[in-house]
């Protein structure tokens, strides 16, 4: 049995230190209330506990337990002495904690932070070095940089304030890269002018650059299309026909005008597929000042532009990108594997959606691509059109920032067009709905006033978030605010022009709507009985998130979390204030944002229509899915799913599995079991090996594909997945 020490290191459980302990206290009173036997069984129960448990309990939890046990004795005078002696060990503890969290991170052994993001490797020089200064920021946070209500209301998990790591640097959440602007007129990358390439190779090397230096400058993802791309492709067609005619010309052969385009088209297509994959490998290859690749999506979207020239050069560069993708990059055994990154988003239209369409066959690429490796997910254009509405009543279509985070509609005032490349975000706190619920004790009257209570809570934690950013010179990051990816201002001009007005958005997340809506009602929200009161909470978040933005004219809205390590501690956090409920705290995790919670049977389509009514009442972000077997025999059900989508909803994913272990080779799905000190665990079914450091899992836990490992609260949730299809 594993616990998990308060700095983050995870050790095997010893009942003498509890004996131990317990012996003090008891000694250290007149009558020593307690008799040795007495004192074992104390120590025993929190063993028989712990073995019962399915997760490793902090130091915290097991004292509380330990205080519980000796009070159940009559041993009160015991029970104080023991608590006077956790507040004395507490006062010297937080003195000063950040040097000990260091050196856990230098060590490698904090497992909290091993396991909070699965796409960062803590082993890794660098990766250390951005926790050492985020355990830095977080400190300063807790102490100096938010109000005490605040800290205390995200350390017991009322709320979750986001990225506290990177709180103390102003710096932003996510964003849509301008990279036409920074392609087409130029940018500076590291203090060197890059001028408009001049052929679509170069334009794709620019753009890795770019997606590093923007990855460096914040915190969160960043979205980049295609389409931007498109226009160099015939810069190089040009070029490089003429290249062909000079080379026959000086050998003296005559060749026709049909042979210069047919070679023409060969050599241009190996320049695309050169620089496709100079996107692919350069992206996954990359490590940002934060230890990791850049958190970059690639949108695919036809009709993103009007140019019969561009649209069908486009068509190439989306062909190329998803049959790389489909192989897929090596690993170090050279097993082709499922990469975390590029995300990859194909917008589902008219021009691809049907059999007789003319860009079908993409369609069905993409299909072939998701059933081996997860991407791309789907938008729709068709329901995006009709959610996406700017003040002018006209429909838009375009990428979310990163994995889920979506910009409202916004019409630049000076152009009178609508506007979404060189936006962002500015941050997001969360509400926990599940602990909203289990304060009211099922009441909703007290349910509602104590939803506003934190709502209330939550935008002032909002508002630190803008308020950190205000006054930010441009200065702090050139490559976002003076270059290009957001912006053009002057050196020295300060970024606040940009957090007003609906340039920008901030985010209002929410987490555990199903459990919320169980307790209330005792029904899951799709339960047509329970629903209408989920679909009440959401409104009431998109009421309060609006008149702040009235109040404010901040482009508050709501967001559904992708919650990753923090479904883990939300879930401990419930289990500490209201104990073990059937249904809603006895899992390690809570559910995601709207989702129908993960154990829930229930089909595709079903799913995907449910879920749609509440990604219109989630416009600051939101995505759905489908839990999928192995589909790469049945491609025709992908393109059902696919057309469902289109018809549907507005954004969706299939999750598929694409595993490999590198003991046997054997490709397929790695299998969650429980070891021996009731630890979740991963393993071949072919071989048995549990090594994690040989085998490579590919799950999409919010949003992103994960490569690592996941804390135990998201282990489990995705063990119990059922599938939809």
């Amino acid at each position: 049995m594993k616990i998990i020490k308060r700095n983050g290191s995870e050790v095997d459980f010893d009942i003498n230190k509890i004996i131990q302990a317990v012996s003090k206290a008891n000694n250290s009173t007149t009558s020593k209330e307690l008799s040795e036997s007495q004192i074992r069984d104390i120590a025993e129960f929190v063993e028989f506990k712990l073995q019962k448990a399915d997760r490793a309990y902090s130091v915290e939890e097991i004292q509380d337990i330990v205080e519980n046990q000796i009070m159940a004795q009559g041993a009160f005078e015991v029970a104080k002495s023991y608590v006077k002696y956790r507040y004395t060990r507490s006062l010297i503890r937080n003195s000063n904690t950040t040097d000990n969290q260091i050196l856990t991170l230098i060590e490698c052994n904090n497992e909290e932070v091993k396991q909070e993001n699965s796409n960062k490797n803590p082993t890794i020089n660098s990766v250390q070095r951005d926790y050492m200064a985020g355990e830095v920021s977080k400190d300063l946070t807790r102490r100096i940089l938010l109000p005490l209500d605040i800290v205390q209301a995200h350390e017991e998990g009322l709320i979750h304030f986001h990225d506290s790591d990177y709180f103390a640097q102003h710096m932003h959440n996510c964003d849509l890269v301008n990279l036409e602007d920074m392609l087409q007129n130029g940018t500076v990358i590291s203090g060197t002018l890059i001028e408009k390439p001049h052929s679509f190779s170069t334009a794709c090397n620019i753009a890795t650059q770019i997606i590093a230096q923007v990855a460096s400058s914040q915190y969160g993802g960043q979205s980049i299309s295609l389409t931007h791309l498109a226009p160099f492709v015939d810069i190089s067609r040009k070029k490089i026909q003429k290249s062909i005619i000079d080379e026959y010309t000086q050998m003296g052969i005559n060749i026709t005008e049909q042979q210069i385009s047919d070679i023409t088209e060969k050599r241009l297509r190996e320049e695309i597929r050169k620089g496709v994959q100079t996107i692919q490998y350069q992206v996954v290859t990359l490590l940002t000042t934060n230890g990791q690749a850049p958190f970059v999506t690639v949108f695919m979207y036809l009709n993103e532009t009007d140019d019969p020239q561009e649209k069908a050069d486009l068509a190439l560069i989306i062909e190329e990108t998803l049959k790389q993708r489909i192989q897929g990059v090596k690993n170090e055994k050279g097993i082709w594997i499922t990469p975390a990154f590029p995300k990859l988003i194909y917008v589902l239209e008219e021009d691809n959606i049907h059999e007789d369409s003319k860009y079908f066959y993409l369609t069905e690429l993409a299909a072939k691509c998701t059933a081996k490796r997860m991407v791309p997910d789907y938008i729709s254009e068709k329901i995006m059109l009709q959610l996406k509405k700017d003040k002018n009543n006209e429909g838009h279509c375009y990428t979310c920032m990163g994995c889920r985070s979506f910009l409202t509609p916004y019409v630049d005032p000076e152009t009178n067009k609508p506007k979404y490349y060189g936006r962002f975000n500015q941050g997001v706190v969360t509400i926990n709905l599940v602990d909203v619920a289990l304060s009211s004790g099922g009441n909703k009257e007290k349910f509602r006033e104590i939803l506003d209570e934190r709502l209330d809570l939550c935008y002032r934690a909002l508002m630190c978030r803008h308020n950190r950013l205000k006054g930010t010179l441009s200065d702090a990051a050139p490559i976002l605010w003076q270059h290009g990816a957001l912006a053009r201002l002057k050196k020295g001009e300060t970024i606040d022009k940009l957090l007003y007005g609906g340039y920008s958005t901030i985010s209002l997340g929410y987490a555990g709507l199903y459990e919320c809506v169980k307790y209330m009602t005792g029904k899951s929200h799709t339960d047509p009985e329970a629903t209408p009161f989920a679909l009440d909470v959401m409104q009431h978040l998109n009421d309060a998130t609006k008149a702040w933005k009235e109040k404010e004219n901040i482009d508050f809205s709501i967001y559904g979390t992708p919650l990753e390590s923090t479904t883990y501690k939300f879930a401990k956090c419930l289990q500490k204030r209201f104990g073990i409920i059937k249904g809603i705290t006895d899992k390690n995790y809570i559910t995601n944002s709207y989702h129908v919670h993960v154990s829930e049977k229930i089909d595709a389509f079903k799913k995907l229509s449910f879920e749609a009514r509440f990604q219109a009442l989630s416009p600051g972000g939101a995505i759905s899915y489908v839990e999928v077997p192995n589909m790469q025999n049945n491609i025709k059900a992908v393109l059902n799913v696919m057309k469902y989508i289109y018809e549907n909803i507005m954004y969706a994913e299939l999750n598929t599995k694409s595993d490999c272990c590198q003991v046997c080779g054997y490709e397929g799905e790695i299998q969650i079991v429980t070891d021996k000190d009731g630890k979740l665990v991963w393993e071949c079914p072919n071989c048995k090996n549990r090594d994690q450091t040989k085998m490579n899992v590919a799950r999409r836990t919010c949003g992103y594909i994960g490569t690592q490992f996941w804390n135990q609260g998201r282990t489990q949730e995705i063990k119990d997945r059922v599938l939809h299809l």
